[in-house]
């Protein structure tokens, strides 16, 4: 199994056909069968409410912008904010796209998991079906009342069967009879409107018959998230009840989405015989920290195999793909593998796959990979259980970014010696030594950039811990003190944006440029560029969750991480302890934050930044500019 329903808007939103081709041979090679595809599925939809006579002024405002769409489909929000919304034609062309992307899944062998109608309707059904059944879904994540609460139909009632028939009739005639696997979620982070377990398998019951009826050989595939993010509600007796409406165990497939950290197989006892696939989501909101947990992925599938009779499959469901690629692979290398893999001997393979050309990987290569084996990616201290963020990327405040744990707010602690990394970056410097070829080698350059970022990310925890304890002190110079460590801060954030820079993959422009070549008008391109920008600043149109998405990024950085720590450390230079508001900060913080949402066009952001004019140079400048960072372990 092969990404998740969020994943769609974190890192494919503004795909093309391009991406998804490279992305599919990608997922072949590696033995993915199974793959979700909900491209274009808001086409589907969009004619299926027509065809019970809805209007088109009714349904568009409905349908979120790609950044949000993910969240359109799950139920948990509505409409668009920052601008005039989707068109037909990006509806149109996002279907003409899946319908190349379904083909190139069905051409490679494996089977794609089409949408199917969960119930998620505009408010305006009522108008031609007023004796409907409908609820409003609970709101979601503190979003205004106008982007959330969701009209839920109620698969008791008939539209609901008619609208499930479309849907899925609909997809049939245009892609084919490809699949009997439906993705379909009902309460993901969402309560339903009773915890009676009648009412509950009830729902379950009426949703499976609809998908029965428009297709006899149908598997419902859903995401187990919700039994770990409402555990509260959701009780065995309810999971129980809830599962128990598919009556046939064979026309369900669970994903137990957090498996590596999280599992509900054995609370579920294994789904109550429910087919389940084991995954691994790892990263949240596309975070970019490097983490993993190798001795988990390869040790807890082997013991779930042994344990569980309704074990089917492995599965990959990160919210945002975004590095850390070996972590992935690994996983689905385990997949096929009847006892633990030997990860040390995986690493080293999996180094020379990766770097080998016309020439032999050099010793520090395989050195470097093994000793971050061992620690970078294999956490076991399950307090931070997912990938963390540099604290950079979060609003600035003078408590509460260090060593954050648990999976949100996103953890920033560090979990294994810094220094490691000082290690491991001399090593792959001084590969080049031997091999001069590497920085011309894409995979090495990526690596190279990649752990850069993560060594002066984890670097800028002491510079500014330096500068909140300058800040924090009585001592005579403590103005002083203050503006030097203010300086240095704001000069590391410099450095870092001009090391990002050097790779395409760790830029703003590449993120913006793809959202606005998605539309067709410049008023379309305006709103699919805020739709971009929002979605890794404030997430909702006020902040509702702002940083969830950060990015270290190239543009990010230097246009909206920089500027906001200029205004927290201008503040500090303001005021002491007795003074500080924090408050106020946070005022001055949203201003500037509010206004970067509108911005466009800027040099370096929605453009290519071409700053960079060698990565050897540049790197060789900055660990020289910086020794209290890297050190002198690199050879001349």
């Amino acid at each position: 199994m092969w990404i998740s329903t969020v994943t769609f808007s974190y890192t494919t939103a503004f795909w093309t056909w391009e991406d998804w081709e490279l992305e599919l041979d990608w997922a072949a090679l590696r033995g993915v069968n199974l793959i979700l595809a909900w491209v274009g599925y808001e086409k589907i939809l969009l004619d299926s409410l027509r065809e019970v006579g809805m209007t088109d002024e009714e349904i568009l405002p409905f349908f979120s912008g790609p950044a949000f769409q993910a969240w359109n489909r799950l139920g948990n929000i509505q409409g668009s904010w920052g601008g005039h919304g989707v068109n037909i034609s990006w509806l149109d062309a996002q279907f003409q796209l899946q319908k190349k992307i379904v083909h190139r899944i069905v051409e490679l062998g494996m089977t794609p998991v089409l949408p199917a109608f969960p119930g998620f309707v505009p408010p305006g059904i009522k108008r031609v079906r007023p004796h409907a059944t409908v609820v409003n879904g609970s709101q979601w994540s503190g979003f205004p009342t106008r982007f959330t609460e969701v009209s839920f139909l109620s698969p008791l009632d008939e539209t609901f069967a008619k609208l499930q028939k479309s849907v899925i009739s609909r997809q049939m005639r245009a892609f084919g009879n490809i699949t009997h696997v439906y993705a379909l979620d009902q309460f993901n982070e969402i309560n339903p409107a009773s915890g009676e377990l009648g009412y509950l398998r009830n729902l379950s019951r009426h949703t499976w018959q609809t998908l029965k009826a428009a297709n006899p050989a149908a598997v419902w595939m859903m995401q187990g998230w919700l039994f770990y993010d409402k555990k509260v509600f959701w009780n065995s007796s309810r999971i129980s009840a809830y599962l128990s409406g598919v009556e046939r165990n064979d026309d369900m497939l669970i994903l137990d989405l957090y498996s590596e950290s999280e599992p509900q197989w054995q609370r579920t006892k294994s789904y109550f015989g429910k087919p389940w696939i084991w995954c691994q989501l790892h990263d949240f909101g596309g975070n970019m920290g490097m983490y993993g947990q190798v001795l988990n992925v390869t040790s807890d599938p082997i013991e779930a195999l042994n344990q569980s009779d309704s074990l089917v499959g492995f599965g990959l469901t990160m919210e945002g793909q975004e590095g850390n690629e070996v972590v992935y692979d690994l996983l689905l290398d385990q997949a096929w593998s009847a006892k633990p893999i030997d990860t040390r001997a995986y690493f080293r393979n999996w180094v020379r796959s990766r770097y080998s050309g016309n020439f032999s990987v050099p010793n520090e290569l395989y050195t470097a990979w093994d000793l971050m084996s061992r620690t970078v990616y294999n956490n076991t201290n399950l307090t931070t259980y997912s990938v963390t963020k540099s604290i950079f990327e979060i609003s600035p405040a003078i408590d509460g970014l260090v060593g954050r744990v648990g999976h949100f707010p996103t953890p920033t602690s560090i979990n294994y010696d810094p220094s490691v990394l000082n290690e491991v970056w001399a090593l792959f410097m001084n590969a080049t030594g031997k091999e001069p070829s590497l920085w011309h080698n894409p995979a090495y350059e990526y690596d190279m950039v990649d752990i850069t970022r993560q060594l002066m990310g984890n670097a800028f925890i002491k510079v500014y811990s330096d500068l909140i304890s300058a800040w924090k002190s009585e001592r005579e110079n403590r103005t002083a003190e203050i503006t030097s460590q203010s300086q240095r801060l704001l000069d590391l954030l410099a450095a870092i944006d001009k090391v990002l820079s050097c790779n395409e993959n760790f830029s703003l422009s590449t993120w913006i440029s793809s959202a606005r070549d998605w539309g067709d008008t410049m008023e379309s391109k305006d709103f699919f560029e805020y739709d971009a920008r929002n979605q890794i600043t404030l997430w909702g149109p006020t902040g509702e969750i702002s940083d969830y998405a950060s990015k270290a990024w190239a543009g990010l950085i230097s246009s909206y991480y920089k500027p906001r720590w200029s205004i927290f450390v201008e503040y500090l230079g303001e005021k002491d302890q007795t003074s500080y508001n924090e408050t106020e900060l946070e005022g001055k913080l949203r201003e500037f934050e509010l206004s970067w949402q509108k911005q466009s066009r800027e040099p370096g952001i929605s453009w290519p930044n071409s700053s960079c004019r060698g990565l050897e140079v540049l790197l060789r400048n900055v660990s020289q500019s910086w020794p209290s960072i890297f050190g002198d372990h690199v050879q001349d």
